[in-house]
C-alpha cells in the first residue's frame, strides 16, 4: 500500500464508500415494473471498456474486474488524473494491485 504524505496521515483511517459501476441505463418505469427473474436490462457500457471506481461519489480510479479466492475484486488499471502514458498529474500512481470488494465491510 502507499504511504501516506505525511500531513494527511492523520486521515488515513477515515473510512470513505468505494463504488465501482457496471453501467447505467433509462428506462420508462412500464419497463421497470414489468422486469421479472431472468429479464436481461441492458447497460451503456461495453463489456471492454474500464468501470468507475468512485469514492463517496467521485470518480478515483477506472478498473476491471477480476476473480480472487472465489469473490469478485477490482484491479485498478489508472487513477483518476494520470495523462494517456501513465504519468501521474495529480494522483500517487502507486496502488494496490487488487482491492477486494467487501459487502461485509463497507459502511452503511
Amino acid at each position: 500500500m502507499t504511504a501516506l504524505n505525511p500531513a494527511l496521515h492523520r486521515f488515513g483511517d477515515v473510512t470513505v464508500r468505494l463504488s465501482v459501476e457496471l453501467g447505467r441505463t433509462d428506462m420508462p418505469l412500464r419497463e421497470v415494473l414489468a422486469l421479472d427473474e431472468g429479464s436481461v436490462v441492458p447497460l451503456n457500457r461495453l463489456t471492454d471498456e474500464l468501470l468507475d471506481v468512485t469514492a463517496n461519489g467521485r470518480v478515483i480510479a477506472h478498473g476491471e474486474v477480476v476473480a480472487e479466492d472465489g469473490r469478485f475484486a477490482l484491479r485498478i488499471v489508472s487513477l483518476a488524473g494520470e495523462s494517456e502514458n501513465g504519468d501521474a498529474i495529480a494522483a500517487n500512481s502507486e496502488t494496490p494491485a487488487v482491492a477486494p470488494l467487501d459487502e461485509a465491510s463497507a459502511p452503511e
